[in-house]
């Protein structure tokens, strides 16, 4: 009995069962061979816009969806917001080749948990895959200062104290590792918690922020002032940028 336990409990994770989503075949497959080729994936399917993305998304419940973004029939973005009205538990990473801030910013209001660009290197690619499926978002420094940016040129709207006034310090202190990019066991490191206490501290805090996911959190926190945003350097500009008018 106590063998079969101990077995039991050494037995290797599921597979991450991930969806890739992209109307160019070739980085359609090409992403779907990178992760074939490393154990712990597995590629329950592909689909080549965000039409039937969807379709495959509640056919085959994925854990995890790459999604691309400009897509004939239906969006990645559009494509993402219904996913996630249909199935929130299945997670979302964006995989594009759009550096714009907008994009990122659209992303995450859909509902996105994670944002990549299509140069990302391949054990960067699992390594978010990975993170997202635990309930990690990713997030990097640029990627904050992106969305802060991108609050920058909007103008903040008018906060929210009562939700804010909800967080206790602890809670604060972990929001502004997590905007800083640190992932649980950075959390809790820097804290001297467990991990299970930094899943409960981002845990109340979404539930407190009315926030569906961690990346969601991070834009909030930025936009209302929650956390400082010293440290988190502008966005370098673009030396191929035109003027807009």
């Amino acid at each position: 009995m106590r063998a079969s336990r101990r077995r039991s409990r050494e037995a290797p994770d599921p597979p991450v069962r991930v969806l890739v989503v992209d109307d160019h075949t070739l980085v359609r497959r090409g992403v779907a061979d990178v992760l074939r080729d490393e154990s712990g994936f597995a590629v329950v399917g592909q689909a080549e816009d965000g039409a039937e993305a969807v379709s495959r998304a509640r056919e085959l419940r994925p854990d995890v969806i790459l999604m691309d973004l400009y897509m004939p029939r239906l969006s990645g973005l559009e494509a993402t917001r219904q996913i996630k009205a249909a199935l929130p538990g299945t997670r979302i990473v964006v995989l594009t080749v759009s550096e714009e801030e907008r994009d990122l910013f659209e992303a995450v209001k859909a509902g996105a948990e994670g944002y990549l660009l299509k140069n990302v290197a391949p054990p960067a690619l699992r390594a978010t895959l990975r993170g997202v499926a635990r309930g990690e978002a990713y997030i990097t420094p640029l990627m904050a200062s992106k969305i802060l940016h991108e609050f920058a040129r909007h103008g903040r709207p008018p906060s929210e104290p009562s939700a804010a006034a909800a967080l206790t310090a602890r809670e604060r202190e972990a929001l502004q590792l997590l905007t800083r990019g640190a992932v649980n066991k950075e959390i809790a490191a820097a804290l001297s918690i467990s991990v299970n206490t930094v899943k409960s501290h981002l845990r109340h805090i979404m539930e407190k922020l009315h926030l569906e996911n961690r990346v969601q959190v991070v834009s909030y926190a930025l936009r209302e002032g929650l956390v400082e945003a010293s440290g988190i350097e502008p966005p370098a500009p673009d030396p191929n940028a035109r003027p807009t008018r």
